[in-house]
């Protein structure tokens, strides 16, 4: 089964809420709503990409580590998108959560999913109980401080912004958590991956960045041009559109580097340069070597 499958699955069995719990109809919507249908899965790929190179059969503890670190970004978009932050009209091409439902079920529904990511990592213990709870660390300290994405989404409130903070808590401590998750999984040492996963993030908040510069808004199916009004960091404006690609694609490379032994690192390489080509708008994007 192909990693997009597996992790779409894993997803929809985790928003299986049961019936006759007397679960509120708006929030079991909303949850759903804010999950499906998904962007580009990223970070989930990424996840099991590392497990597939560190274990020719990964367990199904690695896709729970999937589906729980998509879930955590879901929900950070959720909030995100709330007029306290960015008052995003629009996400993944349609109204944002809280434009469709309302402001107090888009909060509800954001902090629902968090838990949700944790308790379907419990569900998928039974089989790996040893390596869940290195799992779990790793997935949650992703989340909160000092550095994971609730310290980035706070980056925003403080007067004076450190770029490479904010990009490696806002962005880059999913992915360095997926690549470490994808890994520990797998029963290898999770500590080994940070690396690749920080840089594979700095990365891709750069082509956000470059995104939200250049890109329609229909196009990427979320407002354009924010970074700008709102006043937050964008390495664009920061650095100069030459020069944060530039940056890209040596963090992307940087990445690769950065891979630890492990029998499938080549497949590991190829998949990595290949998500790489679909981080900048099409007319930027250069063919992966």
């Amino acid at each position: 089964m192909d990693a997009t499958t597996q992790i779409e699955r894993s997803l929809a069995r985790s928003l299986e809420i049961p019936r006759g719990f007397g679960e509120p109809p708006l929030l079991v919507a909303a949850m759903r709503y804010a999950v499906f249908p998904g962007g580009a899965r990223i970070r989930p790929r990424l996840c099991v990409a590392v497990a597939r190179a560190c274990a020719v059969d990964p367990p199904p503890l690695c896709t729970a580590a999937a589906a729980a670190i998509e879930l955590l970004h879901c929900a950070s978009l959720v909030h995100d998108d709330l007029p306290c932050f960015d008052d995003a009209a629009m996400r993944r091409g349609r109204p944002s959560l809280h434009r469709a439902f309302d402001q107090r079920i888009a909060l509800l529904a954001g902090d629902a999913l968090i838990v949700l990511a944790f308790q379907s990592l419990a569900r998928a213990a039974v089989a790996s109980p040893s390596r869940l709870g290195k799992v779990i660390a790793i997935v949650a300290s992703a989340v909160g401080a000092p550095a994971g994405i609730i310290a980035g989404q706070a980056w925003e409130c403080e007067p004076q912004v450190s770029l490479s903070s904010y990009q490696r808590a806002k962005t880059g401590a999913l992915f360095a958590a997926a690549a470490a998750a994808g890994a520990s999984a797998a029963g290898h040492d999770g500590a080994c991956w940070y690396a690749l996963g920080e840089r594979l993030g700095e990365a891709y908040q750069i082509a956000d960045d470059i995104r939200d510069v250049v890109s329609d808004a229909v196009e990427i199916g979320k407002p354009t041009g924010r970074d700008a009004a709102l006043g937050r960091p964008n390495a664009v404006l920061r650095l100069g559109m030459a020069s944060a690609i530039e940056r890209l694609e040596g963090l992307v490379e940087a990445a690769v580097e950065k891979i630890p032994d492990c029998p499938g690192a080549n497949d590991l390489r190829a998949h990595i340069r290949g998500e790489a080509t679909r981080l900048l708008p099409r007319e930027l994007a250069r063919p992966a070597a």
